[in-house]
């Protein structure tokens, strides 16, 4: 019986992440969620934030997504999200400013409709500096 899992975090744009894995956490719907090989199917929403991999050889991988879609097999384990960005490849300052620009928008926002995508769009840039600081202390 293998102790891995096939983990892969899929942007619109590329495949972010693809490789072996003895743990993924991520932010489920309802909470954080842990998988370990072997894991009962499922399928569910993922809020922002980081992915975290456990891989084969005992490092950690962290993945920033924006939102998505979780698939559990018990051999993989698939997460598909509009936006995915390596921790590496987070950016403090495009971060604060794309938050920046969410605040202003929301105070500018004239309808229900306005505030909401600027509300979703705040949430999404405040889940990324978290994932940022949390990816940050750990290196």
């Amino acid at each position: 019986m293998a102790n891995t899992i096939q983990v892969d975090v899929v942007s619109a744009e590329e495949s972010i992440f693809s490789g072996q894995a003895r743990f993924v956490a991520l932010p489920g719907e309802a909470g954080e969620l842990g998988i370990y090989p072997r894991h009962t199917p499922l399928i569910t929403r993922i809020r922002p934030g980081a992915v975290r991999i456990e891989t084969a050889e005992g490092n950690e991988e962290f993945v920033f997504v924006a939102g998505g879609i979780l698939e559990v097999q018990p051999d993989s384990v698939t997460v598909l999200s509009d936006t995915a960005i390596r921790g590496r490849d987070l950016d403090d300052e495009k971060a604060n400013q794309a938050k920046a620009a969410a605040e202003e928008a929301l105070k500018n926002a004239k309808s229900d409709i306005d505030i909401a995508m600027a509300q979703s769009e705040l949430a999404v840039m405040a889940a990324q500096i978290a994932a940022l600081r949390k990816y940050r202390q750990k290196k």
